[in-house]
């Protein structure tokens, strides 16, 4: 295992952007060491991010995130951060089937309107054939 990770390597194998990391070290959710200029990022700060982003792609906030993996180090320890975890999961699970519900009710009625919308075409077309066939017959007399 390395010892230390470059923000150049971070950015790459995670590809995110070098203003992310910066973000998340303002944050306070990594605190890389400095050699110079240099930013040096331990396994543990990798760890973090890892974390950070599997969070993001959740749809938590890093406030949230923050959090959980804060509790991590203190009490109540890992079993505090996964009851939260769980309790966040569950959260986040119920905000996603309504959105879900809202989604499906949505497209029922985009299907509806829809069918409306072409059964109506289908009356105009008609019409306009109707009238036209009226008209070229009365020409014809």
């Amino acid at each position: 295992m390395q010892r230390y990770y470059t923000i150049t390597q971070l950015t790459q194998e995670f590809d995110i952007t070098t203003r992310t990391l910066r973000f998340y070290e303002a944050q306070g959710l990594v605190s890389p060491t400095r050699r110079g200029r240099q930013r040096l990022y331990t396994p543990g700060d990798r760890t973090r991010i890892k974390l950070i982003l599997r969070g993001k792609r959740l749809g938590f906030s890093l406030n949230e995130i923050k959090e959980m993996i804060e509790m991590y180090g203190s009490a109540p320890g890992e079993t505090g951060q996964l009851r939260l975890l769980l309790d966040r999961i569950a959260a986040r699970r119920a905000e996603l089937l309504e959105k879900q519900r809202d989604i499906e009710l949505t497209l029922v009625e985009l299907d509806d309107v829809e069918a409306g919308a072409k059964a109506r075409m289908v009356e105009l077309e008609t019409g306009a054939d109707q009238l036209s066939g009226a008209v070229a017959n009365s020409e014809d007399k």
